[in-house]
């Protein structure tokens, strides 16, 4: 059997391998502690749950517009609008089965063959492989730990060229957790706007921010960046609903339309039953939970950090937000995949190496679990450190 071409320089998510790997030895009686997950251990609200019931039971479970209800979109229209202070239509908004289809659909309608777009180091693990499949080409902007992990404007103007379509940005960010501040953000968005390279931003852990700072958005600013900025977001990390898959994007109207065609011929809509679960979050007064989550994240975060301290061969990122850590282990002598593939097997601790997020140097640690868990996990982390 032969295989397309692009499909070979498209590498597994190591974060799903790691995972499903942990997951298989807990289920064979294996005693693991998983510091790998990617979405809250928090359930799902109750509201958001019962919202769901009732739509089953009112036989809510057909087809229903490719590009998401009128009734999800006009919740969405006005979270964008009270909490972002952004004014879209619902011909501006389009619902995908979670935020990484936004996301890879987005690649697919900008991107043709080696179009290349500007990623921000450390990177999801997915980003680059969304342009590669698209037929892009992924240019990295490499930042560093001693700067914040922040990308500076002159670095991404060193990257441009006359086939630069796009950057993204993530803040928070996964996997490092960096919060851009309102004048960095600026900054960044008046450069795309005058070389005309569309900004991608990636919101999805907006509500998970820590030490008092706030989200912006750089749709926001002015409205030239609103019309060169296409914001994606969904419910999976605010509203713990990962599994429900739904996300969305909003830009202009022709962005909206092609993404919609292509929609339609890929996943169809996204699942009835999951938008009215979404529409529910969206639009009943859940904060005072979503804080009560925050804030269990911020005391981890704090936890975790003084449970690291001190340890000369783990220094840890301090994030702004999201519920991850990036850890520095080069001084221990091995890869990161390496030395997540030998802590998994050999001490039952279950962490992300560094290397599919564009750092070889480092391991993503992620407190969205229990604080017993987490302190179990370090302390075999400490110790299998010390045995190495």
């Amino acid at each position: 059997m032969l295989f397309s071409k692009r499909l070979k320089e498209v590498k597994p998510s190591a974060t799903l391998a790691i995972t499903s790997k942990a997951k298989s030895m807990l289920a064979g009686g294996e005693d693991v502690i998983v510091l790998a997950a990617g979405e809250p251990d928090f359930d799902t609200p109750e509201l958001v749950k019962e919202a769901a019931v009732n739509a089953i039971k009112s036989g809510f479970t057909k087809y229903t517009p490719a590009g998401g209800t009128k009734a999800l979109k006009e919740a969405i229209c006005r979270k964008l609008s009270s909490e972002n202070r952004l004014e879209y239509s619902t011909e501006e908004v389009v619902v995908s089965c979670g935020a990484k289809h936004s996301l890879y659909n987005i690649f697919q309608v900008l991107c043709d063959p080696g179009d290349e777009v500007l990623i921000i180091h450390p990177y999801w693990v997915s980003y680059p492989e969304m342009v590669r499949l698209a037929g892009g080409k992924p240019i990295f902007v490499k930042t560093e730990s001693e700067n914040g992990f922040k990308v500076r404007v002159e670095d991404i103007r060193s990257k441009l060229t006359d086939k630069t379509r796009a950057i993204v940005v993530n803040s928070p960010s996964n996997p490092s957790g960096v919060l851009y501040e309102e004048g960095e953000l600026r900054e960044i968005a008046g450069l795309c706007l005058d070389k005309e390279v569309t900004v991608v931003s990636d919101e999805i852990y907006e509500k998970i921010i820590f030490d008092g700072k706030e989200h912006v958005s750089p749709a926001s600013f002015s409205e030239g960046a609103f019309r060169n900025t296409i914001v994606v977001n969904g419910v999976s990390k605010s509203f713990s609903m990962t599994g429900w898959r739904i996300g969305y994007l909003a830009g202009n109207k022709d962005l909206i339309r092609k993404i919609i065609t292509l929609q339609s011929h890929s996943t169809s809509n996204p699942c009835s039953i999951s938008q009215v679960a979404a529409e529910c979050a969206l639009s009943e007064d859940l904060g005072e939970e979503i804080e009560r989550n925050r804030l269990e994240f911020q005391r981890r975060r704090d936890v975790l950090m003084d449970l690291l301290s001190g340890e000369e061969r783990i220094s840890p990122f301090k994030p702004g937000g999201a519920f991850y850590m990036f850890c520095d282990v080069s001084r221990c002598g091995i890869d990161s995949l390496t030395f997540s593939q030998r802590l998994l097997e050999e001490k039952k601790v279950a962490v992300i190496p560094g290397s599919p997020f564009g750092d070889d140097r480092y391991v993503r640690i992620s407190f969205a679990t229990d604080m017993k868990t987490i302190e179990e996990g370090v302390a075999r982390i400490k110790e299998w450190i010390s045995e190495l």
